[in-house]
């Protein structure tokens, strides 16, 4: 099953061509889609000349609009070519290390699960002190009985099914919290993986600590959302494999 990669990006000019290259050299992948969400510099143009396809948002509307972008190309794209790719997120300033996320993409590929999320090494650099990652934990073990280790994690591969049954996804920071439990909730497994990869981290700075202020509330929201909606499995459902992380996770119906 082909593979296409889809990279949301926001003024990621200085590493979005290394990025789209070493995503390009990934197994299975031919295909390499660059959401540009309303950047004000030249991410289009260096995406483009590193050989991805590239979708233009003429204004920033998130990070969860950009996926969807994305994959609706991929989507196009397979109904023109009789095709069915298999859809890996990626963040746009993984750098050469992109090219490690090869190990989300076998278990999907090998039906052993429908979603691996990586799990990152500790980033140089990053500031926090993890009152965010706690949050989305919690709200995952809450509602569905798995308990992540990298709740907060943009690097996913994952069936079209899968995607699909996670829209409309959650708008802001809280796309990942809403992903994981909406597909959960629905029956799909889920794995992590632990990939090398390094990205720009977030500082203990002003621009840090607005930063994290902002994925607090889109995580939240994201989980009061489906928290008003019912979407949970319930504990009865519930395998014993929740405190397992590197195992697929399903909630047996």
């Amino acid at each position: 099953m082909p593979v296409a990669v889809v990279i949301p990006a926001k003024d990621e000019a200085d590493r979005i061509e290394a990025t789209v290259r070493a995503a390009a050299t990934l197994p299975g992948v031919d295909t390499v889609v660059v959401v540009d969400d309303g950047s004000t510099d030249n991410t289009a143009t260096q995406a483009e000349r590193a050989g991805a396809r590239v979708v233009e948002h003429h204004r920033n509307y998130g990070k969860a609009a950009a996926m969807e972008s994305g994959a609706r190309a991929v989507a196009e794209a397979d109904t023109r070519n009789g095709a069915t790719h298999l859809l890996l997120f990626a963040d746009a300033d993984l750098g050469d290390s992109a090219g490690a996320l090869a190990p989300l993409i076998g278990p999907v590929r090998a039906g052993r699960a429908d979603v691996t999320v990586a799990v990152l090494p500790k980033q140089a650099g990053a500031g926090g002190h993890g009152f965010v990652m706690g949050l989305g934990r919690r709200a995952i073990e809450r509602a569905t009985g798995w308990v992540p280790v990298a709740p907060l994690s943009g690097q996913r591969c994952m069936t079209r099914a899968a995607f699909e049954a996670a829209t409309p996804l959650a708008p802001g920071w809280g796309v990942e919290v809403g992903m994981s439990i909406d597909v959960l909730a629905k029956g799909f497994t889920v794995q992590e993986v632990r990939c090398e990869l390094h990205h720009r981290a977030t500082g203990n700075n002003l621009r840090g600590y607005l930063h994290r202020a902002a994925q607090y509330r889109g995580v939240l929201r994201a989980v009061m959302i489906r928290r008003l909606r019912g979407v949970t499995v319930p504990a009865a459902l519930r395998t014993g494999m929740a405190s397992t992380p590197f195992e697929p996770y399903r909630a047996r119906r």
